[in-house]
Parts: structure tokens; sequence; C-alpha cells
């Protein structure tokens, strides 16, 4: 959906955010995120950070902020909870839709990380299943500057794995499955487009190799009337 979010949505959010990392002390955090190394997923940082608002690095710079910005920020959590929000999670078909987590992600020019191939449901799950991502583009998102990439129909063939906490941290119960590259196509996005991800489409992104950023908001809404959360969820 194009030009879902405005000029000066786009430019509140990202100034709220530049506030929020002039407040920041990084002596807070020692937690490096990566979705290709899982170190991180045994830190309490980690886990505390589903109802704080956490900085988490990556191993030269911000890599994003999450996971309750939607709770804890007045604008972020005046934007996810507009009716132009509402209505859109709504028309999904959901009865009484759960925001569960909120990143803002930087996606850093020359070095912001790659994202590998996985789906939403493995982290934020519900029996049955029925995580929705919704992924706002605050810069516009191309693929020189690292847009995501989906692998098409591939959420008709079900989940494939869960991220699942245990006495030792969280972990996958099932090893990664390999994926053709050729299989996945790019998903370009202007700025102030959002796009809503299956949860369990399998998408991912590359390192931004370019002098752009690539800002994102993104939401992970799921099902409160007739699904139970997962009480092994990080």
């Amino acid at each position: 959906m194009e030009s879902f979010a405005g000029e000066d949505e786009i430019g509140g959010l990202r100034k709220r955010m530049d506030e929020l990392l002039t407040q920041f002390d990084p002596s807070e955090s020692s937690s490096v995120f990566s979705i290709t190394n899982q170190q991180h997923t045994k830190d309490h940082y980690f886990f505390d950070s589903a109802a704080k608002i956490s900085f988490f690095f990556e191993e030269l710079s911000i890599n994003k902020v999450g996971h309750a910005l939607h709770e804890l920020d007045p604008l972020y959590k005046e934007f996810t909870y507009s009716s132009k929000v509402s209505s859109l999670v709504l028309s999904f078909g959901y009865r009484r839709p759960v925001v569960m987590q909120s990143m803002y992600i930087f996606k850093q020019p020359g070095i912001g990380g790659e994202v590998v191939p996985h789906q939403d449901n493995s982290y934020v799950y519900t029996d049955p299943p029925s995580c929705t991502g919704l992924w706002m583009a605050l810069e516009d998102s191309t693929t020189l500057n690292s847009c995501l990439w989906a692998i098409p129909g591939s959420h008709k063939n079900g989940l494939v794995r869960r991220f699942v906490r245990g006495e030792n941290g969280v972990t996958y119960d099932q090893p990664s499955p390999s994926y053709e590259q050729k299989d996945f196509v790019p998903i370009e996005m202007k700025a102030g487009s959002i796009i809503a991800i299956h949860g369990d489409l399998i998408h991912q992104s590359f390192e931004n190799l370019s002098p752009k950023s690539r800002h994102a908001y993104s939401l992970h809404v799921v099902e409160s009337d007739g699904c139970k959360w997962a009480q092994d969820n990080w």
C-alpha cells in the first residue's frame, strides 16, 4: 500500500528516533543483534526488551530499537494505534488484534547486516498461528540499499520451525532449511509505503553495502480471539 504515511508522519517518527538515540546511554547495553549469530538470545537485555524500548547494536553501529515502542513512546503509540493502522489490521479479518512487538530498523549504509530467510510466526507464535508483520518504509527501499526479498506463495507451506525459550536461553526447535536465492523476488518500496507480511512467508534482506540507509518501522500483530499465546515464546 503506497503513501500509507505522509511526509510529516515519516519525518516525525524519524525525528523522534533521533531524540531517543540522543538520550540513550550506550553503557547500559552490551547486546549485539544478529539473526545469523544468536548469542544475544541468551542475555537478559534481549529477553527484557519485549516490554521496554531497548537499543540493539551490530558490530559497528546501532541495528534496531525494540520491542515496545508502540506502548512506551507517545508518538509511536499514537501512530501504531491510529485509525488507519487499526482499519488496515481489521481488514485482514482480525477480531481482537494485539500488537506484540514494534521495531525501528536502521539498516545502516555500508554496514547494515544481513537478515537471513525466516518466518515471523517462528518468533511471534500463537496456537493456531496468527502473526502478521506490518513493515513500513521510512526511506525508499530498493535493491541497492537492501530492500526485503520474499518467496512468493511460501506462506502456503506452513511454519518450518519455532524459536522457543528454554532454561538455557532461546533456540530453534528445527535446523534451518536451505533456500534457493532464485526463488526470492525483491519488494521495493517508496518511503511511506507499507506491506503486510503473512506470518509463514519466507523473507529476508541482504547486507546494505550502499551509501544509503534504509530505515523502517515494523509491527508484529497477533489474534487474541481464539488464539493462545505460546508460553515458550521469547
